[in-house]
């Protein structure tokens, strides 16, 4: 019989990665709330009309990429391709906008999308992002970007490169639009076939085409159509970013990819990934959104960014930390009539705070210490025939290779020592180093 393997564009998060992944959701989530945003999270299911209408039917994320399947109701219910137009509907749906404004929230969970699966993007990956809803301040569009330079540089990640640009008002836009298809229409017969079709549906998205770069990079600048108002709102933000000594790229090609997005539009970029696939993530204004899903005017902007791909580059630049909840200790009987000692002595282990495992197997002892190793222990605590009946236990530091016959009184506080000696010296290892 065939073995049975997780779903193509999937993946298992093995131990190692999953405490990579924590230490990188924990640093967002105290970046963010120091900045005043508290968690949410919204169903992994949604109505499919929230994205059809919120993300825009003409987007690549609704026309390909969405999985999307019909209820025991006939309703049409999609996994979520992207966390914002949820986000909102839960704020407006429960007026929190009401309460205070703006509203400052941050998430992460798992988002779906049928693209083809590739290095740091599979059919189910991972996002964090922040929303600021409720106030149309530029000053807020700078307050957010700031969040995710600050949460890169908790992560110990240099050299992000933030491109940013404004797709200025919904009439700024419509001028645009005129322009790019004036210029676009003598060129249709040399287009690709998507580009063809963006012509006559989306015309902003010609932008994104990289088969007729050539074409792109002559096309009219997005800038030229702005009126004073939507200029001096970017020109505020670049300011503000400048305040906070974050350098930005104004890339006047950047356009996103869904169709809410008004103003300021910004990603994050680093060298360490290649090509298309460049970007960690991005966000931007998007102040026309509520209206689209129903409910009255509201000012907000936000971002998300991937997982999977800042974990490459944190691992490509070394900074993502070991296990904080590796084995510290294995605690092993000689023989099975000391188990329950030595389950005892785990226990009092982990009382003093200590990530202590329990080898119950019945095995002779040299195997339960090589075991130890391959834990990742780095004491390994005996207890035999001797140690019960004198109430002691056996301390072996695996490390330094001596052992020491302790009293079950000190056996905590020696554990502890040897514990922080090995620590100091993996530190100054790695200063010497």
């Amino acid at each position: 019989m065939p073995q049975i393997a997780a779903p193509k564009g999937t993946r298992d998060i093995l131990p190692d990665e999953f405490a990579a992944r924590r230490w990188l959701l924990d640093a967002h989530a105290a970046v963010a709330e120091s900045f005043g945003y508290r968690g949410i999270e919204t169903p992994i299911i949604e109505s499919t009309e929230l994205f059809s209408r919120g993300v825009g039917t003409d987007t690549d994320i609704v026309e390909k990429q969405m999985f999307t399947f019909e209820d025991r109701g006939g309703r049409s219910l999609t996994l979520r391709p992207e966390g914002t137009a949820g986000t909102l509907r839960a704020v407006l749906g429960a007026h929190l906008d009401q309460e205070l404004r703006p509203v400052r929230l941050h998430y992460a969970g798992p988002f779906f999308r049928a693209e083809r699966p590739q290095a740091g993007r599979q059919h189910q990956f991972t996002q964090v992002g922040i929303e600021c809803i409720g106030e149309g301040s530029p000053a807020l569009d700078a307050e957010i970007i700031e969040v995710a330079w600050r949460f890169f540089k908790a992560l110990g990640i240099d050299g992000i490169h933030l491109q940013v640009n404004s797709l200025g008002s919904p009439e700024d836009r419509a001028r645009y639009r005129t322009a790019l298809v004036a210029y676009y229409t003598p060129l249709e017969a040399s287009l690709c076939d998507d580009c063809r079709r963006r012509l006559h549906t989306n015309p902003l998205r010609l932008l994104d085409c990289k088969r007729d770069a050539g074409l792109v990079a002559a096309a009219p600048i997005l800038w030229e159509s702005l009126d004073r108002p939507s200029r001096d709102h970017f020109t505020t933000v670049l300011r503000d970013l400048e305040s906070a000594g974050i350098d930005a790229i104004r890339n006047d090609r950047l356009v996103r990819g869904l169709d809410y997005y008004g103003h300021t539009v910004f990603e994050f970029w680093h060298d360490i990934l290649q090509g298309a696939q460049s970007s960690l993530g991005g966000g931007g204004r998007y102040d026309g959104l509520a209206e689209l899903l129903g409910f009255p005017s509201t000012p907000a902007t936000g971002y998300a960014l991937g997982v999977e791909r800042i974990l490459m580059v944190a691992r490509a630049v070394g900074t993502v930390p070991s296990d904080p909840a590796a084995t510290d200790v294995l605690v092993c009987s000689v023989e099975p009539g000391q188990a329950e000692a030595a389950a005892g002595v785990a226990r009092l282990l982990r009382d003093a705070g200590m990530h202590s495992i329990l080898d119950v197997a019945e095995r002779r002892l040299d195997r339960k210490l090589r075991g130890a190793s391959r834990a990742g222990a780095r004491v390994a605590v005996i207890v035999g025939e001797n140690e019960v009946g004198s109430d002691s236990a056996v301390v072996r530091d695996l490390d330094g290779r001596s052992q020491q016959t302790v009293p079950i009184a000190e056996l905590a506080s020696t554990v502890i020592r040897i514990l922080a000696r090995d620590s100091v010296a993996e530190t100054a290892i790695g200063e010497d180093s």
